[in-house]
Formats: structure tokens, C-alpha cells, sequence
């Protein structure tokens, strides 16, 4: 990758501006620290997903559909959220997105059936697409110093929120369950207040983006093919993300820190190892290898002992932070689309393989036993691979780019996007 070879902005964003990165404006850090809290959202439940089941008399299928609303929305969203923001401006499509999140995570909290919190659960994940979408472009936007800086504070709140969730959702949740989804209501409505007083509205793009530009941006060889390798990729990872608490049964702060650690390892390989393994081994090797490392890794956390499956759960952060950055690579750069286009389409694919796994997961188990579903993920691991093998000439780009940079500069992120 460019990036590392030359030592250019996305390696070095402390000398971009003079030590820009920790001045920013006000609205750069408003949007940022919200960030941390609306990625926060997407692991809260795990640590508490056995103690919601228990709270509600709901088996752990029915539970898992927290995480089945909240990604089939997240998917359909990809096709509005371009739609939007490019014509009431990115501050209109945040502030929207924030009090959506405010409203269904407080209501998720009163919720008196597991129908409802998946209902609730399903208008939170629309407003966290229409923010997270919106607020890397944002911050870069308006960020001083150049855009290196801007990035790294991003992917660091994603990072922090990645890792937080689970931690945040296992301390409030040991005192009762429906204490996370008050705590995030609360932390996201400071953050409406925040960018309401501290981000102005920026200029709209100059080209409306349609609902439908998405799906035509599919019609690329290259871009179908990695939005299916995505597909199967992200089946096996929120097979971890959502079905593996069921099988550890850990109490909330023991799930919890489980999940900090494997949210740590998916922030440090996504944005400092995928570079460097990229830039020695190319996009496509490292793709490969990861998915099958992910593949060996749900087959041995499936059929061995508890502490082998707590091992192995904290151990796949690595691969999924590794596939998460390069699959964004060959999203953006893999077809002639515009980059936020091309992403609302790869995205509006892969995420209802994110929607699909929690809900099958645990109704494998029901149908067959423990280990099937990590075989059936891990399967579905191997399929990717075998996907970025056969179609490896229409995914091959100019690799040299760097995902990081390019992605951010576009709206998109390695993970949320």
C-alpha cells in the first residue's frame, strides 16, 4: 500500500498540521465522541443477551433477533442513507439518525416482550445507519489540519466503541438488563445536544444520489462478487457476535470482558495490521488467509472446551478486523462507482448475511446440536475464500492504495460501512 511504502499521510497523521489530530474544532470532536457511542450500540446486548432471554421468558432464537432487525434495517438503510443526506445535508441526516437512536433505545429499555425490543431494536438500527453513515464525511469535512488526523480519530471511535459496548452493556447490565439501553438513550441524546451546538450545516454534494444508483453499481462483476464474498464472510462472523454468548453462558461482566478483548484486537488489526500485511502479502492473499484463518478458528472454538471457546472467541477480532479492512478496499476500489455508491451497495448485500446468522444460529442448534453452527459458519468462511479465489481477476485493483485514507475520504469505514 502506498501508504506504507511512502510514508505518506494515512502512516504519519501526527505531522500532517503540526500535531493536528488533537486540535480539532468542537464539531470534530462532538461527532466523534457520538461515533464512539453509536458503534458502542452494535456489541451493548451481547453480554447481556443470556440475562434479556431470562428477563423476557424468551428462548435464545427469539433473542437473537435483536440482532436480526437490527442489521435487516441497517441493510435496506443503505439504499436511503446516500439518498438522504445528499439532499438535506450531513447535520440534518446526523441529527436524525441521533434522535432515532435516542427514542428506540429508550424504548427498548420499557420493553415488555422480546417482540417489542425487536421492534425497537429495528428503529435503532435505522437510526445508527443514518448516522454512521454520515459521520466520517462529516468529520473529515470539518477537521483542521488535513484529513490523516480526522481519519485516525474515527477509526480510533470506532475502535473504542467496538470494544466498549460489550463492556459498557456487561456493567449496567449485571444491575439490570434494561439498564444499557437507558445509558445509551442518555449518551447519544448529550451527543445531539453536542453537534447541535457545535457542527454547522456543510455543503450538500453537488450530484443527488438516487435510491436505485446502489443497486446499478452492483451490475460490476467486480463489486457483485465481493459484495458475495462479504455476504458469507459476515454470516460467519455475527455467528460469533451473537451466538457465541449463548454458548459461553458467562455472567454479564465475564461475557463482557471476553468481548473488550475481541473488540481490541479487531481495532488493532484492522487499522494497524491490514496495512502492513497488505502492503507485503497484497489485498487478495491476506483476504484469502483470513478467511480461512477464521474458518479453523469457529471450527476449533465450536468443538472445544469452554476455555478453548473463550480463546478462540477473543482470538477472531484478529481475522474479522483483518477481512473487515480489506473487504472495504475491494468494495470502494474494485468498480468504476462512485465510492459512496459502491459501498451503499456492497453494504445493502452483505448485511443481511448480519441479519441472517443470529437467527439461524441458534435454530441450527435447536435442530441439531452445539457445534453445527460453527461448522455451517465456518463453512461459510471457506466460501468467501473460495469466492475471492475463482473471481480473483475481477476483484484485483490497484492494491497500492491505501483502504484507510480512501475509504474515510469517501464516507465509509472499514467496519461500519
Amino acid at each position: 500500500m502506498s501508504g506504507t511504502k511512502s510514508g505518506g499521510h494515512a502512516d504519519d497523521p501526527f505531522q500532517e498540521g503540526g500535531g493536528s489530530l488533537l486540535r480539532q474544532p468542537k464539531a470534530v470532536w462532538a461527532t466523534a465522541g457520538a461515533s464512539v457511542v453509536a458503534f458502542m450500540g452494535i456489541g451493548l446486548v451481547d453480554p447481556i443477551l443470556p440475562s434479556i432471554a431470562r428477563g423476557l421468558h424468551a428462548s435464545n432464537s427469539q433473542v437473537s433477533l435483536l440482532f436480526t432487525s437490527y442489521f435487516l434495517i441497517t441493510a435496506f438503510a443503505m439504499l436511503v442513507t446516500g439518498f438522504v443526506s445528499s439532499r438535506i445535508g450531513g447535520r440534518k441526516t446526523l441529527l436524525a439518525g441521533l434522535a432515532l437512536v435516542v427514542v428506540f433505545a429508550a424504548l427498548s429499555g420499557m420493553s415488555g416482550s422480546v417482540g417489542e425490543l425487536v421492534g425497537f431494536r429495528a428503529g435503532w438500527g435505522l437510526g445508527n445507519a443514518l448516522f454512521v453513515s454520515t459521520s466520517l464525511a462529516v468529520i473529515v469535512r470539518a477537521a483542521a489540519g488535513g484529513s490523516a488526523a480526522a481519519i485516525l480519530l474515527y477509526e480510533s471511535a470506532l475502535g473504542l466503541g467496538m470494544a466498549c459496548g460489550p463492556l459498557l452493556g456487561a456493567i449496567l447490565g449485571d444491575l439490570k438488563w434494561r439498564y444499557p439501553f437507558f445509558g445509551t438513550a442518555v449518551l447519544m441524546a448529550i451527543g445531539f445536544v453536542a453537534i447541535t451546538a457545535f457542527l454547522k450545516e456543510q455543503p450538500r454534494p453537488a450530484r443527488k444520489t438516487s435510491l436505485l444508483d446502489p443497486l446499478r453499481a452492483l451490475g460490476h462483476g467486480g463489486l457483485a462478487s465481493a459484495a458475495v464474498a462479504a455476504f458469507f464472510y459476515n454470516y460467519a462472523f455475527f455467528t460469533v457476535l451473537a451466538f457465541t454468548p449463548f454458548v459461553l453462558d458467562m455472567s454479564p461482566y465475564s461475557s463482557g470482558g471476553v468481548f473488550f478483548a475481541w473488540g481490541v484486537l479487531l481495532a488493532v488489526f484492522s487499522v494497524l495490521v491490514a496495512p502492513r500485511l497488505q502492503h507485503r502479502f497484497g489485498s487478495l492473499k491476506v483476504l484469502g488467509g483470513s478467511l480461512l484463518l477464521l474458518a479453523a478458528d469457529l471450527l476449533v472454538l465450536g468443538y472445544g472446551d469452554h476455555t478453548t471457546a473463550v480463546v478462540c472467541t477473543v482470538l477472531s477480532g484478529a481475522f474479522i478486523g483483518l477481512n473487515n479492512t480489506v473487504f472495504t478496499e475491494l468494495a470502494l476500489g474494485v468498480s468504476d462507482a462512485p465510492r459512496p455508491v459502491a459501498s451503499a451497495g456492497y453494504n445493502f448485500v452483505r448485511w443481511f448475511a448480519a441479519a441472517a446468522a443470529p437467527f439461524l444460529a441458534p435454530k441450527i442448534e435447536e435442530w441439531t446440536d452445539l457445534h453445527i453452527p460453527f461448522v455451517v459458519a465456518a463453512a461459510a468462511a471457506v466460501a468467501g475464500a473460495g469466492i475471492v479465489a475463482v473471481r480473483r481477476r475481477a476483484l484485483t485493483i490497484e492494491a497500492a492504495e491505501p483502504a484507510p485514507r480512501h475509504a474515510a475520504q469517501d464516507g465509509v469505514s472499514a467496519f461500519a460501512n
